[in-house]
């Protein structure tokens, strides 16, 4: 059992809903739109290490990608690809968008159960309009307290969202999919974290490291949190 917790923050992408995924769908179409200039497993690294580049300047989420998928491609084909291809990259990165939520299994039941014994809260990232759009279709948004869609998840934007809510670290517990985003910021302002892997992660919120901290639980799937947050 966490004990003196009053708030609950759940990450979103795959962590709520299914995400991951989807990108690594639209990456490999991207891919095979290039697979005349170079192997699928080339053009991937490229498109990582566009998003790398780009990061600072594009953020998180859908946009970015399509951003990053243009300029990959034009990169790896000197400039000389079909306009169509680029075209089907935009398409791509539009039918990304239109994705329906699909939510994972156990979220809905898990926060009835959550719900008014805990100030439930949402802090993920990525782009507002598509993050406000993916909350609406979940059918999630009236279980919870405040919707966080932060740019960066650090400590100071922990910091900030904790101000926000007047919450004190010992007094929060994070839940996500990552380690890298979701775990290590609040533990280290002395908040408590539980980890929810996920089967598939993007390589950006990989770490290469065991974390153990008397403050982190592990979790195979969601509903395995309940028997730690209700007595």
């Amino acid at each position: 059992m966490i004990t003196n917790i009053t708030t609950i923050a759940f990450d979103a992408d795959d962590t709520l809903w299914v995400n991951e995924p989807y990108f690594q769908e639209t990456e490999q179409k991207c891919c095979a739109l290039l697979e005349d200039y170079l192997p699928h497993h080339t053009v991937s690294q490229e498109l990582f290490r566009t998003e790398m580049q780009n990061l600072p300047l594009y953020g998180y989420g859908v946009k970015a990608f399509m951003l990053c998928m243009v300029e990959t491609i034009l990169r790896v084909s000197n400039n000389t690809a079909n306009p169509e291809i680029l075209n089907k990259a935009i398409e791509f990165g539009k039918e990304l968008l239109a994705k329906p939520v699909e939510l994972l299994e156990g979220v809905e039941d898990v926060l009835k159960a959550l719900k008014g014994k805990y100030r439930l809260v949402v802090a993920t990232k990525g782009d507002l309009l598509d993050q406000e759009r993916k909350l609406l279709k979940s059918g999630l948004e009236h279980y919870f307290h405040h919707i966080e869609i932060m740019s960066e998840k650090g400590e100071k934007d922990y910091k900030k969202l904790l101000r926000h809510l007047d919450c004190k670290p010992e007094n929060f517990l994070m839940i996500g999919n990552s380690l890298k985003s979701d775990v290590l910021p609040v533990l280290a302002l002395g908040g408590h974290a539980i980890h929810i892997p996920y089967h598939t992660t993007w390589a950006y919120e990989r770490i290469d490291h065991n974390v153990e901290h008397e403050n982190l639980r592990q979790v195979i799937s969601i509903p395995e949190i309940l028997p730690l947050l209700l007595s």
